[in-house]
């Protein structure tokens, strides 16, 4: 029972346009509608949601491109639904569909070719069934003048456009006239809004040439535009006035695509020379400027182009409105490419060309008009025959327009005269020449005239040529009213030489000096200009001249024959009809040349008139019974004539031949009831015989009828009776001493050719070209069988061999190939005849290979009229015939070409023609095509039809192989998804037939291992191909493709599984070979088919068990294979699950389950860290996740599988990652993996990855020059440098010294490297992942990164979420809870950790500069710490420093960074808390090492570098000090309450007390080295850190018992050259409160003084006071002069002109010293206690450093700046050494002093460490 509302659908679609399918309980209901609508909409909804992952994957051009093409087919779509549109249409609409979703096709929107297949095959049926030749279709250009906005002229004119064609440099068209009055409007009212015109039966090769639109604007009015003088208001001229141009070429394509007009503005340009105006436009398209004016504005004539197709009358259906506007009709200047029967056109075209005028007298010369008349012979003028344009109505007389002051006029105006073929003979044309004057009167003065006739006396017209007429003299009062008295007289130099004797007394006498040229051009379907054609239409006029008159036809031109093609045939017939005996041979040899003419390709588009002739036209009723004889006596003839040209145009004929014979037939038996019809069969059967007969030659004697020439010894033979009447051999008009009369070997020998050289006869090429276009006019006249007992005859009397020639197989299979495509052959009783001897044929060449894509093209319609006759007949016969015959030889000849066009075999690269796709995809189609008709009966009788195994193994191997490579092969375009679909339903089919005959015949007793391997490889093929995997298809086409087909992977799954288990003990043969292919079966995402196939690899792992005792081989290649599949995009998480499940259900029931369960384990564990490299390589993933899933993958080879060979795969992809990412350092650590696997051997090793066959040692070497250089590019010099010493020892073993040199200076290089260039320290930051929805390898997982230079946390937190944008940020660092852990989210948790330098001891070593410390503090470190703040007790208000403990977490990692990975897990964690004051120790210990090495990155530099970092710096640790920080500390750790309470802590807070003091005395160094380099606009900032650095020394003055304030730094210590003392500088308060002893014992000052002032100044401009304690040391503060200022004021070539600048109280001594202390010049102060400022100059000449030095004797403080001069000089070589040796000598010295003063000041010991108080000064 159905449900009721199904029931109730069922029926609803049945009363709507529905119809159900597969009447069962799965019914399918299928709509009725159009299949283009159902598949359009179906697209559309597809395109839809692929339109909107577009949009989501910022695809813009592409969303926009679908975006168009979907709204466009909608708007297709809703016109086939409207139901309005006719045939042609709804043809055209379903075209375009189908355009646009072939475009969707490629661009991957859609898989669907359905509709374009069907469409295709379609059309493809029609051309077969013999579908008449198509009349080209012509187009039509709609031009509509929309206005004319060029309002200077004033005045009426006239507009003619027309097309140009450039190239050929003549107008094609013609004109087409609008008459506007000098307001710019019509001169018509009625014409408002319908001026347009349309040029018709344009041809698409008119299309194609370089035309353009031509308008040409004459006015109307003054004979001078701007002079009103010349001449009166009332007379109106013709003038020239401008001409404007548009390229067809610019314009075509837009107005192709649109389908309503579209407007374009032409300029009109004036001509400056009216002697150039017939080449205007000419100038205008060469842009020749100088010819013509532009015009100043952009306005000028509007027009709106379209384009239209189609016949004219279809169009005038079509677009109806367009003529309702009253179209102006403008046709070509000659005939359209086709002349349809009834079409009458009679034009003559008439161009005024030029004419040579005498002046006459005149003072100037003369403005000339031409007025033409067309007079018939009673002299009677022509009313209404002359058209200016198309658009205006005819007129009795046409005016030139007028050139002003022209005697030699050129006009090359063109006009029309459409004059009535009864009036065209007797009828002339007169052309009167008038001097229009522009005096007062404005007379026209008529001066001559010239005349010619239209007809000559012969009948025939004005020839299409140039014609010089001779001019008359006359004036005003001559009379025209007796024609006769000039017409008599010669128009032309052609007349004047027909009639010499001309009275000399005539009224009109020829001006000897004047010419007039005029050109014309006849269009006339009734008129002709050819003499012989004429006389052939006229032949009743001459009844004796009828023979010489059928013999000269042939000398007629074509283009005449088929512009009077019907006339022609109808007076051919009527003379035969005249006297058959007499001229029917030669009417015979006329019809066959005129036939023989349309298959010319220039008049191939005439045929469509000859059978519209044949069809309602011809009337020759008795025609027939002549053209048989003729056409049976040339064939019966044909073996003994030489020269057969007109045989062979006979037979080149036959097609039409036999459309008269047939209508003059049926007209005869229309006429007479069907009289003579036993005579009429019995001559069609003669005539067959004759055909038969003139086949059957060239299997019989083909030699003798091709090639006839002489031999030596030859023997003339005696020549034949002919018998035949000699008035046909008259008819042909030959005389035949050697032809006709004499046999082929007669008077000549024959020479007999090998059957290799000899070509088609090019008799037999001719007839059988011909032949199978008779049959559909046989079948008019017989049935059936008959016509096919004709044409099987025929084909069976052709030579069955291929060897007779190349040629001739190729015109035999046309022919067959013919006879298949025809109406005949889809007959089924007619197919049954004619299949036998087609496929013999076949058959015959297939075996050989020969002409294969004629007989692909042959097959594939013989299968694709079986295949539609099979729906309504049983084709079953035909199928036994078809497969008995060539079955076997499809499939060898698919092999065949197979092979071929893999092979590399061809000779430089070039491929066989016939091994292309397309012939492979043919013979492909057609044993699909084969396969598919048959049924069990047909496959039962083929295996019964084998004689032995080895035939059907043969057979098995052969048809399994084709369909492997037809899996393998792209034969069908990609987009062909429902041809890739029925080829595997055939596949699946056929071989569940053969499957029983594979199991029966090679399973047990007689195994076959080829067989069944070749039926598994195939298979797998089929399972795993593209068009099958459904999960990658929309819905509705999955639904589609399972309703019709079902899942076909699954059903093969089956066969597979059932093979698979009737093989027994045979499995064995198949492991490990199988193990791959069946491994990517389980991957495809089918849930069956894994289900099926994934308990094989249990089967395989017993069957190994039971054999080896082991499953080695399955778990080696498992491993191996999973990687590479998995890798390709194969496997899910879904297919993890399952294979670990169901391999554990089964390996529990063994006896070795143990090792299967940890193989399966292993397996499963691979499997996800496979996965999660695979989606990391996806596309946008970034590098990180991608280096990090490739180290978990990595590691996991190497520490659990040990797979060697793919470890070392995945280090190199890695090294790739990191050479992308241009993480350099990582990239040599993981090389250096590889490395380390390698030995110094010189064990051969094979070619592997890019490495090539070579020794381990070479590799070895090659790898670590390779590390060595991606350290380098890291700036790890460090780590490089261990390697450059293995390598060095290498070298060194093997004495390769060249080596051995280049790896020394490298790593000399690196040493250099190393204290030279600048490194920075990068940040680390600790990452946590968090959550479920992470890859495995970092689920719930904490990493340390090493951050890239500059970034920082805000940097790499940013980063981090880019990369994982559905990731939440945490925002405390506590561990998470499980809930997080657990959750299906992302969850990232990131902070800044610090890392604890593992080599401590040279962090230690003070010896050790800055830059060597600051690598080890960050490199090769494992550990790192991070700090978290907290209150441990109540937290203090006052001071919080007081309760502020530390929880720090050190985080130890698996590996040290950096290493093969900027990240590394961390493998534990340990927490420690730190109490506030250790807090405090270390704070401040931090903040000293981070000044220190600020200071000294400072005090390296130069002078001028920018000091905005440390005047930060200082003032943040100053400020803070001040403010708070330090001031803190004093507060909370130095206060008596605490001390009292925690004795445990007094070396803590001595240890916090000295790095106090430190800290005070290295921000004095740092305030020192800040004034040397700050810029005097920064003085006040430095001023206040002057200023508060005192407070913060006065605050801890009063906190510390002894305070230690020392700040000292080699620079402020300066040994002035020559001076027996040192000064210590520095801006000390009078009341400091600082250890003055200790500062004293810090000063290293010579032994020479003991004595020590200390001077503070306390006001500017007094003496320093002075301070002599003991030893004294003298300390100059405000008025110590600065660092002098060194300028250099000028310079040239050899010299330099310096000054020093500098200031003091007291006055300096101002010296300039050379390097060698050299005193060069001197200031002596004057005696003054004030300000001085004093400036010493200095010129130098040699290259040298200058020091200015700066004394000050009474307060002893001396200073020096210094400045480098150099001169563009060569040096000898000695110099250069010695300036060398001594530069090297004085850097050693101040080395070495340098050290002897640090050991010094270190050594120097306190002598009160408490100090004492500030009042014991």
């Amino acid at each position: 029972m159905k449900p009721a509302s199904l029931v109730q659908l069922l029926v609803h679609a049945s009363q709507g346009k529905r119809l159900v399918m597969n009447s069962s309980p799965h019914e399918t209901v299928v709509p009725l509608e159009d299949p283009i609508v159902t598949e359009v909409t179906s697209t559309l909804q597809e395109w839809a949601v692929l339109w909107k992952q577009l949009y989501v994957k910022h695809k813009v051009d592409l969303f926009y491109k679908v975006r168009h093409v979907m709204l466009e087919l909608l708007d297709l779509r809703r016109q086939l639904l409207s139901g309005h549109l006719t045939q042609d249409q709804s043809r055209e609409v379903k075209r375009h569909i189908t355009v646009r979703l072939d475009w969707g096709n490629e661009y991957h929107l859609s898989s669907r070719h359905s509709v374009q297949q069907s469409t295709t095959q379609n059309d493809n049926s029609k051309q077969k069934h013999g579908e008449p030749c198509r009349v080209p279709v012509p187009h039509h250009l709609l031009v509509n003048l929309k206005s004319f906005t060029y309002n200077s002229i004033g005045e009426d004119t006239d507009i003619f456009f027309c097309l140009y064609d450039c190239r050929e440099a003549k107008t094609i068209s013609e004109k087409f006239m609008v008459r506007l009055n000098k307001n710019g409007g019509p001169r018509n009212p009625e014409k408002v809004d319908r001026l347009c015109a349309l040029f018709t039966d344009l041809s698409n090769k008119d299309m194609k040439r370089e035309l353009y639109i031509v308008a040409q604007v004459i006015r109307t009015g003054r004979m001078l535009l701007n002079d009103s003088k010349k001449g009166p208001p009332h007379v109106q001229y013709r003038r020239p006035y401008g001409c404007a141009v548009l390229a067809m070429s610019d314009v075509l394509q837009t107005i192709s695509e649109l389908k309503e007009e579209k407007d374009f503005v032409l300029k009109v340009y004036t001509c400056n020379n009216e002697n150039e105006w017939y080449q205007i436009h000419e100038n205008i398209i060469r842009k020749s400027s100088t010819k013509y004016t532009t015009p100043s504005n952009n306005y000028g004539l509007i027009i709106s182009l379209q384009l239209l197709r189609g016949d004219i009358e279809q169009v005038r259906r079509e677009n109806p409105l367009i003529f309702s506007r009253g179209v102006a009709m403008t046709r070509k200047l000659g005939f359209p490419d086709v002349i349809m029967p009834g079409d009458v056109r009679n034009d003559l075209y008439l161009t005024l060309e030029r004419g040579d005028f005498e002046r006459g007298g005149k003072s100037v010369q003369k403005n000339i008009e031409v007025t033409v008349y067309v007079l018939y012979a009673d002299g009677e003028i022509l009313k209404d025959c002359i058209s200016m344009g198309s658009g205006e109505a005819n007129v009795p007389d046409h005016r030139s327009f007028v050139l002003y002051h022209n005697n030699s006029p050129r006009w090359s105006e063109v006009i029309k005269l459409p004059i009535p073929i009864d009036r065209f003979r007797g009828s002339h044309l007169r052309f009167e020449f008038r001097h229009c004057s522009t005096k007062d009167k404005g007379e026209k003065k008529l001066f001559g005239f010239s005349f010619t006739p239209l007809m000559r006396e012969d009948g025939t017209t004005l020839s299409d040529e140039s014609h010089e007429l001779y001019v008359y003299k006359c004036d005003e009062n001559t009379t025209f009213s007796n024609h006769a008295l000039y017409l008599g007289l010669p128009c032309c130099k052609d007349d004047f030489n027909s009639c010499p004797n001309i009275p000399s007394s005539l009224i009109f006498q020829r001006n000897t000096k004047e010419s007039f040229w005029i050109c014309t051009q006849l269009s006339s379907t009734k008129l002709t200009q050819n003499v012989d054609l004429l006389a052939l239409l006229k032949w009743k006029a001459h009844p004796d001249r009828v023979m010489d008159i059928l013999g000269r036809l042939r000398h007629v031109s074509g283009e005449e024959i088929v512009k009077f093609l019907q006339d022609i045939l109808d007076t051919l017939f009527s003379i035969l009809d005249d006297n058959t005996d007499k001229y029917g041979p030669l009417v015979f040899q006329s019809l066959v040349f005129i036939i023989n003419l349309l298959r010319d390709s220039k008049y191939y588009h005439f045929k469509p008139v000859m059978d519209t002739y044949i069809q309602k036209h011809f009337a020759g009723a008795l025609a027939y019974k002549e053209l048989i004889r003729c056409l049976k006596w040339y064939m019966d003839r044909s073996a003994e004539v030489v020269r057969q040209d007109h045989i062979q145009e006979a037979m080149r004929a036959l097609e039409y031949l036999f459309k008269f014979i047939v209508q003059s037939r049926l007209l005869y038996s229309r006429a007479t009831c069907g009289m003579e019809e036993d005579q009429f069969r019995t001559s069609i059967q003669e005539l067959f015989q004759s055909i038969r007969f003139v086949l059957s030659l060239d299997s019989r004697n083909s030699e003798t009828l091709i090639f006839t020439q002489s031999c030596p010894g030859s023997t003339p033979t005696p020549a034949p009776s002919l018998g035949p009447p000699l008035a046909l051999a008259a008819a042909l008009g030959h005389t035949f001493p050697s032809g006709l009369t004499q046999a082929p070997g007669s008077g000549q020998g024959t020479c007999s050719l090998s059957s290799s050289a000899v070509r088609a006869s090019p008799l037999s090429a001719a007839l059988l070209n011909s032949f199978p276009a008779i049959f559909d006019e046989l079948l008019q006249m017989f049935s059936v069988q008959e016509v096919a007992e004709f044409v099987r005859g025929t084909l069976g009397s052709m030579p069955s061999t291929v060897h007779i020639g190349q040629s001739m197989d190729v015109v035999k299979l046309q022919s067959i190939a013919r006879t298949v495509d025809s109406k005949l052959f889809s007959f089924p009783e007619s197919r049954r005849i004619l299949l036998p001897v087609v496929l013999h044929h076949i058959h015959l060449h297939l075996r050989q290979q020969k002409e294969l894509l004629i007989c692909s093209g042959i097959l594939s319609s013989i299968f694709s009229i079986i295949n539609n006759s099979a729906r309504e007949t049983s084709v079953q016969e035909e199928v036994e015939m078809m497969v008995e015959s060539l079955l076997d030889v499809l499939l060898q000849t698919l092999l065949s070409i197979m092979s071929k066009s893999q092979s590399q075999e061809a000779v430089r690269g070039q491929r066989c023609p016939q091994c292309t796709a397309e012939i492979t995809g043919e013979y492909v189609s057609c044993l699909l095509s084969l396969l598919r008709q048959m049924t069990d009966i047909h496959f039962q009788r083929m295996m019964e039809n084998f004689q032995s195994k080895d035939e059907l193994k043969e057979f098995l191997l052969k048809i399994l192989c084709v369909f492997r490579n037809l899996m393998k092969l792209s034969i069908f375009p990609r987009d062909w998804n429902v041809m890739r679909l029925l080829t595997s339903h055939i596949i699946l089919t056929t071989t569940q037939y053969l499957s029983p005959a594979l199991h029966k015949n090679f399973t047990d007793g007689e195994f076959d291992f080829k067989v069944w391997n070749s039926y598994f490889s195939l298979a797998v093929l089929y399972i795993n191909q593209p068009s099958l995997q459904l999960d990658n298809l929309s819905p509705s086409k999955k639904r589609k493709i399972l309703e019709k087909y079902g899942d076909m992977r699954v059903m093969m799954t089956y066969n597979l599984f059932n093979m698979w288990q009737n093989l027994g003990e045979n499995k064995i043969h198949f492991i490990p070979g199988m193990i791959g292919p069946f491994l990517g079966v389980t991957l495809v995402p089918q849930v069956e088919v894994r289900n099926i196939m994934i308990p094989i690899f249990h089967d395989m792992m017993d069957w190994e068990q039971r054999k080896n005792g082991n499953f080695k081989q399955v778990e080696a290649e498992l491993i191996d294979k999973l990687d590479s599949l998995v890798s390709e995009g194969k496997g899910d998480e879904n297919y993890r699950e399952l294979f670990s499940l169901l391999l554990l259900e089964k390996i529990e029931q063994e006896t070795w389950r143990e090792t299967g369960i940890s193989f399966v384990t292993s397996v499963t564990r691979l499997m996800e860290r496979l996965l999660d490299y695979r989606d990391c390589m996806k596309g946008d993933e970034t590098e990180n996740k991608k280096i990090g899933c490739t180290v978990n993958l990595l590691n996991f080879y190497k520490s659990e599988i040990n797979k060697e060979e793919m470890y070392i795969r995945y280090i190199h992809k890695l090294c790739d990652m990191h050479l992308q990412a241009e993480n350099y350092t990582e990239a040599a650590f993981t090389l250096l993996l590889y490395w380390e696997l390698l030995h110094w051997d010189e064990r051969p090793l094979r070619e592997f990855l890019h490495y090539p066959a070579q020794s381990e040692w070479h590799r070895k070497e090659g790898l670590c020059r390779k590390v060595i250089h991606y350290f380098n590019k890291g700036k790890c010099w460090e780590f490089g440098i261990p390697l450059c010493r293995e390598l060095a020892f290498q070298y060194e073993s093997l004495f390769d010294y060249q080596s051995l040199s280049w790896i020394r200076k490298m790593e000399a290089a690196y040493y250099d490297n190393i204290m030279e260039q600048q490194r920075l320290e990068p940040e680390f930051f600790r990452v946590g992942f968090y959550g479920r929805k992470f890859p495995f390898f970092l689920r719930n997982k904490e990493f340390v990164c090493r951050g890239h230079d500059y970034e920082r946390l805000e940097a790499f937190q940013q980063r981090m979420l880019g990369e994982f944008p559905q990731a939440i940020a945490m925002q405390h660092p506590n561990q998470p809870d499980e809930g997080i852990l657990q959750c299906d989210a992302q969850y990232l948790q990131i902070y800044a950790v610090t890392p604890v330098p593992e080599n401590v001891s040279v962090l230690q070593m003070e010896r050790v500069p800055d830059r060597i410390k600051s690598f080890y503090r960050v490199n090769n470190v494992r550990r790192f710490r991070y700090d978290r703040p907290f209150h441990k007790a109540p937290k203090d208000k006052d001071n919080e420093f007081k309760s502020l403990w530390i929880e720090r977490t050190t985080l130890i990692l698996t590996h040290p960074l950096p290493g093969i990975s900027r990240w590394f897990e961390v493998d534990k964690r340990e927490l420690v808390e730190v109490s506030p004051l250790e807090n405090a120790v270390s704070v401040v210990e931090n903040k000293n090492q981070e000044l220190r090495t600020l200071i000294s990155q400072y005090q390296h530099k130069q002078l001028q570098g920018n000091i905005n970092l440390l005047s930060m710096t200082l003032n943040g640790v100053i400020d803070a000090a001040v403010n708070g920080g330090i001031a803190r500390y004093q507060e909370a750790f130095f206060d008596k309450e605490y001390i009292t309470s925690h004795p445990e802590d007094t070396d803590k807070i001595t240890q916090l007390k000295d790095l106090m003091q430190d800290q005070v005395h290295i921000l004095g160094v740092g305030l020192a080295v800040h004034e040397k380099l700050v810029h005097p606009e920064m003085r006040p900032l430095h001023k206040k850190l002057i200023d508060q650095f005192q407070m913060m020394r006065t605050s801890l003055c009063h906190v510390l018992s002894a305070a230690r304030l020392y700040f000292r730094s080699r620079s402020s210590l300066i040994q002035g050259p020559g001076l027996p003392f040192g000064v210590l500088r520095g801006p000390l308060p009078l009341d400091s409160c600082s250890g003055i002893k200790e500062l004293l014992s810090r000063a290293d000052l010579p032994h020479r003084r003991r004595s020590a002032t200390i001077i503070t100044s306390t006001s500017q401009g007094s003496r320093a006071s002075r301070i002599t304690i003991n030893n004294t040391l003298e300390v100059s503060f405000s008025g110590a002069a600065p660092l002098p200022l060194i300028q250099m004021l000028d310079d040239g070539i050899t010299w330099r002109f310096l000054n020093c600048h500098t200031k003091g109280v007291p006055e300096p001594e101002v010296e300039w010293r050379n390097s060698a202390g050299q005193v060069l010049a001197k200031h002596v102060p004057n005696d003054t206690d004030g300000h001085s400022h004093v400036e010493l100059k200095l010129n130098v000449t040699r290259s040298d450093t200058y020091i200015c030095v700066v004394t000050q004797l009474d307060i002893h403080h001396q200073i020096n700046n210094s400045i480098k001069v150099r001169f563009p000089e060569i040096f000898p070589v000695w110099q250069i050494i010695a300036a060398s040796l001594a530069v090297a000598l004085v850097v050693a010295i101040a080395v070495i002093t340098g050290f002897a003063v640090r050991n010094k000041n270190l050594n120097a010991k306190i002598n009160d460490k408490h100090g004492s108080r500030c009042d014991t000064l």
